[in-house]
């Protein structure tokens, strides 16, 4: 009689340690064995919404590695002033950065595509999509390796808008002779509007605002402007002017990243998703909580479909294929741009 009442607990505790044992090998390679490595990663500013892939890749590499690989992050240019981390990947001062395109236009002019007006990326899939194929594409690879520098993902900055002080500017004509903090092909639009362009550092701005030395700036909305606190010397910002973007990706130094073991590599390919994911709710969360803030302490602008049309029409395509021609020596830009396109199913030409 026992011995029956016995099978069913018998039974019940084997299934348990099957599960425990068929976990075991799962629990096992949760942990990334390899040697003690440190990694010195160059920031700038506080950390914030667009330092979110540094953020998460620091700590869940730690994580995975049991504490055996560590990215420290060294934020308020303690490491590298801002326009200075891709030389500082050259003679491998550290073994990672954050760069930004704009903030050295010489350094990487093919990467400054990323930077042209109205470009397709109207969602979270073609911002990735046309990025990724940026860094595949052969002119940046090769400009980036000139800086000893690998793109390990970008920070995906939202569409830019702008915060200013002064008279805001309602029409199109309103930003005739004012200065604005904006790079690239954006500051190349905005010149067209009459506007005269500035390529500040973020950390520069909100004096230059509050001084009165620069009328307007352009920062990823909503996350950009509150992180330098932009809006607290504000008066005014564009709701819906959404004239393009930029590129400030996180890059391993291409040595420190050979010198990993294989293993480590993996690592890095298995958890770029889950740090992509990360990144783009960073960006969700903000702007939960800053556009209220925004629109209860500032005058919001918003033009109509037509003023956007006209912006388009005269600080768009003009602007691409100004680029296009000053480039055409140093690399193939059309090609360059077809693939951005050609990215998310569209044609340039």
């Amino acid at each position: 009689m026992n011995g029956t009442s016995d099978k069913p607990v018998r039974g019940a505790l084997w299934a348990l340690l099957v599960a425990v044992a068929a976990a075991l090998p799962a629990a096992a390679e949760a942990v990334v064995e390899g040697p003690e490595l440190e990694w010195d990663v160059s920031l700038w500013g506080k950390q914030r919404a667009g330092t979110a892939v540094a953020d998460e890749l620091a700590a869940r590499v730690e994580a995975r590695t049991g504490g055996r690989w560590r990215m420290s992050l060294a934020y308020g240019e303690a490491l590298s002033k801002a326009r200075e981390n891709l030389d500082g990947l050259a003679i491998d001062a550290f073994q990672a950065a954050m760069f930004c395109n704009f903030y050295h236009p010489r350094k990487n002019p093919a990467l400054m595509v990323l930077t042209m007006p109205f470009l397709p990326m109207n969602d979270a899939d073609q911002d990735r999509r046309v990025r990724e194929a940026v860094y595949a594409h052969a002119a940046v690879q090769k400009e980036l390796a000139r800086w000893n520098a690998m793109v390990y993902t970008s920070t995906f900055l939202p569409q830019y808008e702008l915060l200013g002080r002064g008279d805001p500017p309602r029409e199109l004509s309103g930003w005739e002779g004012l200065t604005v903090r904006a790079g690239g092909g954006l500051g190349q639009a905005m010149k067209l509007l009459g506007a005269t362009p500035a390529s500040s550092t973020a950390t520069e701005v909100y004096t230059g605002v509050q001084q009165g030395t620069m009328d307007a700036a352009s920062f990823p909305f909503t996350y950009g402007h509150v992180s330098y606190r932009i809006h607290e010397v504000a008066d005014w910002f564009t709701g819906n002017l959404a004239p393009g973007t930029s590129d400030c990706p996180l890059a391993f130094s291409i040595t420190a990243y050979r010198a990993l073991p294989p293993q480590y590599r993996a690592l890095l390919d298995e958890l770029k998703e889950e740090v992509i994911a990360a990144q783009f709710q960073a960006y969700r969360d903000v702007d939960a909580e800053n556009l209220p803030m925004l629109r209860g302490r500032l005058e919001e602008i918003r033009y109509t479909d037509e003023q956007l049309a006209e912006f388009r029409a005269r600080a768009g395509r003009p602007v691409i294929e100004a680029w296009i021609e000053d480039n055409a020596r140093r690399f193939d830009a059309r090609d360059l741009v077809r693939a951005v396109f050609a990215a998310v199913g569209q044609s340039y030409d």
